[in-house]
């Protein structure tokens, strides 16, 4: 059985990070937030609340989904990923932004490609 506090963590960084995006999109972001905490031993909950690592979590404004039916979408996107690592994507990715900004750290990391909104990379390449 899922532990229901990682299962909303997951499904709060799709929500805040990816919704309104395709679902393939949304399930990148899971994997990114997957992969991360398996890379650096920790558990997804440590990965999404890690100061300064997704913008969601540190701007000031209500962490409370407003749009309940995306939410929804997001908690079956978490459970999928955490139950069936076949849905995933396999890409790789451990890291992300959106293609709006230049991040500094992005110039030491391996551009994987653009989904959506967002520009996946990984440093294991």
């Amino acid at each position: 059985m899922l532990d229901m506090a990682i299962v909303t963590c997951l499904a709060l960084n799709i929500y805040h990070e990816a919704r309104g995006e395709s679902l393939d999109a949304q399930m990148l972001v899971a994997e990114v937030t997957i992969n991360r905490a398996q890379e650096e031993h920790k558990t997804i909950c440590e990965v999404v609340w890690e100061e300064d690592q997704f913008s969601w979590t540190n701007d000031g404004k209500s962490d409370r989904p407003k749009d309940l039916d995306a939410y929804a979408q997001s908690v079956i996107l978490a459970n999928e990923a955490l139950t069936d690592p076949a849905s995933l994507l396999g890409s790789g990715a451990n890291h992300y932004h959106e293609a709006s900004v230049r991040p500094s750290w992005a110039k030491h990391m391996t551009r994987l490609g653009q989904y959506g909104k967002h520009i996946f990379y990984t440093d294991k390449l």
